[in-house]
């Protein structure tokens, strides 16, 4: 019964319906509908937990809010699941003093039997062991195709049994072998039906047996010899189509269990065919429309309803061979490859191998897919009930962690290796009727299994203590259940007080004002049987409440954008501040530590702080702390003066100095080293450095420490020294010298340049002159003739 007053936890309840929404917009009405809503949701059983306004699923919070709004810990109902191993049977480690065990003393998978108690939302954890045993026993089925194109390879088949006997004696110590063949449907249009050819199928002078679906010619046998025996009296068949039934054959294998006789080990299917394959639908070329029902149809060890069902569907033969932990081998011939590595794609736990041409690979093809298939184990789980998850995580060899699809799987694992799988269940609501579920989880192709039974929580432990017709839900019309009435069939309201006949009176609205003059429950909530049942919001941070649900705590003043300044709560319209905060929107600081400037003063003692925030008094200063005056001088220029008539006694104000500068304690130092340095203050240190009329510089700190101000300098100036005449006339000597020489360097080089090329001209000239061979009309020659005039020439 509600009893405290209307604001007694109010801020309480705010402050968890932001972190408990989920659980607070579940409406739940009981403490079951309540912990199915999420793990996180609790559910407050004190009686007198609920506030004036508010509705019984108020009681529905975050367990965390339930402690906030002060429900004690006795009185929160919040179960949680848990983990019981039946059966946990550990996996078989064989080792030198193991003797031969039969196939029902091997473990391969550990636990055996797990009960999982769930609660909605809450996932339950438990570990899955695999380890795959040394010299487990096999059961190999061979399955052939026999069909005319087949001839020459059930040659090489023959002798088979023993020699596959003879190499799996490496693998295990108990191997059975059996022997199946298959043709095709005995009906028009896959065999010829003309009597001659039911005798006969093949042409020309070919010895054929008529031909058959499917015939189971050696049950399972460890005798070797006995299977070479059988098959050698093996004939070849025939039919018409190139498919051919082996789906129908490979269904009989995976039914027929008794007739094939498969124990509990390992079972291997091998089928071997050069050839496509019929599946469903196919049947309707033979007039076969019945669908393939999945069940034992061997009579004298055949296949007897071949002409009556359909083919099996891809889909229903991958179901049939896992439910008989079946391991298929397709071995193939080249051409074939791509289609049945499509299938394999489709059938898990399934390889395919490339068979010769005659089939005389086929050992070693059987030997290998037997390897690759035992060296991988996928998890499967069988159908969960509605609203159950399960998710896989494997932990693989060398530490290899798969997620997805991927946790349901490990590979390459060799003999005698563990691996685990974390398996999560995880439920999302309760089944509809109250029952315990069985899920089975198995690796594909084994026998073993573990067996999980799901029981779930869907009601608190409180309700097994109701108290039926009780005195507290009005005259006995409900169950006091978990602290709330639950109210009879006919009956409503927090303590079922009123019928549902009564609930629309005028004398029951009369309850829900405040006054005559305002509206039922403040037009924020519904009146109930004379009570006020607030309305929710659609954001479940923002309640109604009150006796008149008059109340919210989200109208109240802002500040920043932020409801009472982010700094309080508001309760009833009113904000209630937190420490250190005031104002009709908390918006008022106490706190004046934001208003300390950096010399330790507040509001640096030009200007008041109010509600954390500096108003300065002097107009030149502003900024948050009054620090920053744009049009005052820097705090060197400020002092300088001063410094330089008490240091020096120089400086524009030397004749005032007594009267002007005695506001700080002047302290000299020797150098600059000696000056005090930020690193070593706790309060404002200024660094100046001054130059004087004569262009000397002096140095100088400024602080205020404790309200006093302090000045150090150091007491000699630093004044720049005079220029050294001899080094620079001697410098401009050599510059000038320098600058005459490189210029005759120069001038010198140019006319080297010149020359060489007014001598390569004259060269070239010289080169193509063409000089004329006649005389030269100005020679004269040096030999003068005088002819003697007496002389007569003889």
């Amino acid at each position: 019964v509600p009893h405290f007053p209307v604001f007694a936890h109010i801020e309480e309840l705010v402050l968890s319906l932001a972190e408990g929404s989920i659980c607070i917009k579940a409406n739940a009405q009981s403490c079951g509908e309540c912990i199915q809503v999420s793990e996180t949701c609790g559910w407050c059983s004190d009686e007198k937990f609920l506030t004036v306004g508010q509705p019984k699923s108020a009681r529905c919070d975050d367990v965390e809010s339930l402690r906030k709004r002060k429900c004690d810990e006795k009185n929160i109902e919040n179960p949680r699941g848990n983990i019981d191993i039946n059966t946990n049977k550990p996996v078989t480690i064989r080792n030198s003093n193991t003797g031969k065990l039969k196939p029902e003393q091997i473990t391969q998978i550990q636990p055996q039997k797990v009960t999982l108690t769930l609660r909605s939302g809450e996932a339950q954890t438990f570990d899955l062991k695999f380890r795959r045993a040394e010299d487990y026993p096999i059961d190999l089925y061979y399955l052939m195709d026999l069909s005319f194109s087949m001839k020459d390879d059930l040659e090489n088949v023959k002798n088979l049994g023993t020699d596959l006997m003879r190499e799996m004696q490496a693998i295990t110590s108990d191997f059975r072998i059996g022997f199946g063949s298959f043709v095709e449907k005995t009906v028009m249009p896959y065999i010829s039906t003309t009597p001659a050819r039911l005798i006969n199928p093949c042409t020309g002078n070919q010895n054929c047996t008529s031909p058959f679906s499917y015939k189971n010619v050696l049950k399972l046998t460890n005798k070797g010899d006995e299977f070479n025996r059988l098959v050698s009296q093996q004939q070849i068949s025939g039919n018409l189509d190139s498919p051919e039934g082996g789906f129908d054959a490979i269904m009989q294998v995976a039914v027929c269990e008794e007739q094939i006789g498969w124990r509990n080990v390992t079972r291997l299917l091998v089928f071997s065919t050069d050839a496509g394959f019929h599946f469903a639908g196919d049947g309707k070329l033979g007039g076969i429309v019945l669908p393939n029902d999945g069940k034992c149809h061997l009579e004298n060890n055949m296949y007897t309803m071949s002409h009556y069902y359909d083919y099996p569907s891809i889909a229903h033969l991958v179901q049939k061979l896992s439910d008989h932990n079946i391991q298929t081998i397709f071995a193939v011939t080249e051409e074939f490859q791509p289609v049945y590595k499509e299938l394999k794609n489709l059938i898990p736990k399934s390889a395919v191998g490339t068979l010769s041409s005659n089939s005389s690979n086929v050992i070693k093809l059987i030997i290998d897919a037997y390897n690759s298939l035992s060296s991988e184990v996928i998890l499967e789980n069988g159908r969960l009930p509605e609203g159950v998850s399960i998710t896989y995580k494997s932990i693989c060899k060398n530490g290899v962690e798969g997620t997805g699809e991927n946790g349901r799987k490990c590979s390459n694992i060799s003999l005698g290796d563990e691996v685990t799988f974390k398996i999560s269940v995880e439920a999302q609501k309760c089944p509809s009727h109250d029952k315990p579920e069985v899920i089975t989880i198995k690796p594909l192709g084994f026998t073993e299994e573990v067996e999980v039974v799901l029981k779930f929580i869907c009601d608190c432990e409180c309700a097994a203590f109701g108290e039926k017709n009780s005195k507290d839900c009005t005259n006995g019309h409900g169950t006091l259940e978990c602290g709330a009435c639950k109210c009879n069939e006919g009956r409503i309201g927090g303590q079922c007080e009123c019928s549902k006949d009564e609930v629309r009176t005028e004398d029951l609205d009369a309850n829900c004002r405040k006054d005559n003059g305002t509206d039922i429950c403040s037009n924020n909530g519904d009146c109930v049987c004379g009570t006020c049942e607030c309305k929710k919001r659609e954001n479940p941070a923002e309640v109604y409440s009150g006796q008149y649900c008059e109340c919210d705590n989200f109208n109240c003043d802002r500040s920043n954008n932020k409801l009472c300044g982010g700094h309080g709560q508001c309760v009833c319209r009113k904000c209630v501040c937190d420490a250190n905060y005031t104002g009709s929107a908390c918006d008022c600081s106490m706190d004046s530590s934001t208003c300390l400037a950096k010399n330790g003063q507040i509001c640096n003692g030009r200007g008041i702080c109010d509600c954390g925030i500096c108003k300065c008094t002097n107009p030149k200063f502003q900024g948050p702390t009054c620090e920053i005056c744009p049009t005052c001088p820097g705090v060197c220029t400020e002092h300088k003066d001063c410094v330089q008539c008490r240091a020096f006694k120089e400086g524009e104000k030397k004749d005032t100095c007594e009267q002007d500068c005695s506001y700080f304690d002047l302290i000299k130092v020797n150098d600059r080293d000696k000056l005090p340095q930020p690193t070593d203050q706790s309060f404002p240190l200024t660094h100046c450095k001054e130059r004087d009329a004569n262009d000397c510089w002096f140095y100088y700190t400024y602080a205020i420490r404790n309200g006093t101000k302090e000045v150090y300098v150091v007491e000699s100036l630093e004044c720049p020294a005079g220029p050294d005449i001899i080094p620079i006339v001697a410098g401009v000597v050599a510059g000038i010298v320098l600058i005459g020489l490189a210029l005759l360097l120069i001038w010198k080089l140019l006319m080297i340049i010149h020359d060489r090329r007014e001598f390569a001209k004259f060269e070239k000239e010289k080169m193509n002159a063409k000089w004329d061979a006649s005389e030269n009309p100005i020679y004269k020659s040096a030999v003068t003739t005088v002819i003697n005039p007496k002389y007569e020439g003889k």
